[in-house]
């Protein structure tokens, strides 16, 4: 599953021949978020090979240094900048930093992204503030930052990497779910704006993808951990980074990813009714699940036995 089998545009899409565009990313320079690992990295690389100039911006500082290595033998400058997005007066730092050795940056890619798994109900306070911290105000903070420099120039490009969570819900991923249909409204919002006066403006909204994501995450669970999707289902960050400079090159609003996610966009909009039946189907199933964990709760800890089947079924 390393390696993306098939074509990384999806149906409807023209595959855009890079080399006619060339001079449009070569000697530009783009500030990546996230870019130690994953998703990141690939699109850092990727643009690299574009000849772009990258900043890379994390928390991960070996990763960080692997990165601007494999950059740098491309033939291109790289400014690794160690950030915890999660702390606004970080970012500023590293925007500073940046604007000290580059003087700007033309392109904006919010990358930077965690995840929390489990029942809302038993999310405490840190799990909430820094799921948004780093998915939601980091790009916030990025973006008003950097937008007045994108707005010196006519050709600047912004990306959003928010997700098919951005459109569509599943259950025990609300926090997740907030901030990435908050971004996607933002994305949509700032390209409404600025769209119109040349800034391109893009959000990527990948399916699941083979990295160390969901694996990285917290979780509320009592016990296990997040499910992990089959491999089956997942692209690569390496499709992702070349689906989104793609789509930098020929400005385009949207970018889905997988046949999952475009199924899901699709799905929603023609029957968002079904969504709710589908949530339905093993209802009986975890509402005993829930009663046995309130009764664990209430026993101490100790494990209840099943309620009738007529209450779990109710």
């Amino acid at each position: 599953m390393d390696v993306c089998e098939g074509p990384c545009y999806g149906p409807g899409e023209v595959e855009v021949p890079l080399f006619s565009l060339m001079q449009i990313l070569r000697g530009k320079r783009a500030l990546i978020t996230g870019a130690g690992s994953g998703i990141g990295r690939a699109i850092a690389l990727r643009l690299a090979g574009e000849g772009t100039d990258i900043c890379l911006v994390g928390l991960d500082q070996a990763g960080l240094d692997e990165t601007a290595r494999e950059a740098a033998a491309l033939g291109v400058r790289t400014l690794p900048l160690c950030c915890d997005v999660s702390k606004p007066a970080e970012i500023s730092a590293a925007v500073e930093k940046l604007f000290a050795a580059w003087g700007g940056v033309e392109m904006l890619v919010n990358n930077a992204g965690v995840s929390h798994y489990g029942p809302t109900e038993s999310m405490t306070p840190d799990h909430w503030e820094r799921l948004l911290a780093i998915n939601l105000y980091a790009p916030v903070h990025f973006i008003r930052l950097l937008l007045p420099e994108l707005l010196r120039h006519p050709d600047s490009h912004l990306v959003n990497l928010v997700s098919m969570y951005g459109f569509f819900a599943v259950r025990k991923t609300a926090a997740y779910h907030t901030s990435k249909f908050a971004l996607l409204g933002l994305t949509e919002s700032l390209r409404a704006e600025y769209g119109p006066i040349g800034v391109g403006v893009t959000a990527v909204c990948p399916g699941f993808v083979t990295t160390d994501f969901i694996r990285r995450g917290t979780s509320s669970m009592p016990v296990g951990e997040p499910p992990l999707p089959p491999r089956w289902l997942c692209t690569t960050p390496e499709c992702v980074a070349e689906k989104t400079v793609r789509a930098i090159y020929s400005n385009r609003r949207l970018v889905l990813l997988t046949p999952l996610a475009f199924g899901m966009y699709y799905f929603k909009r023609l029957a968002p009714g079904l969504l709710d039946w589908m949530q339905l189907i093993d209802r009986p199933r975890r509402t005993r699940k829930r009663l046995q964990r309130l009764a664990a709760e209430s026993s101490g800890g100790k494990h209840a036995p099943p309620p009738p089947g007529p209450t779990a079924a109710g």
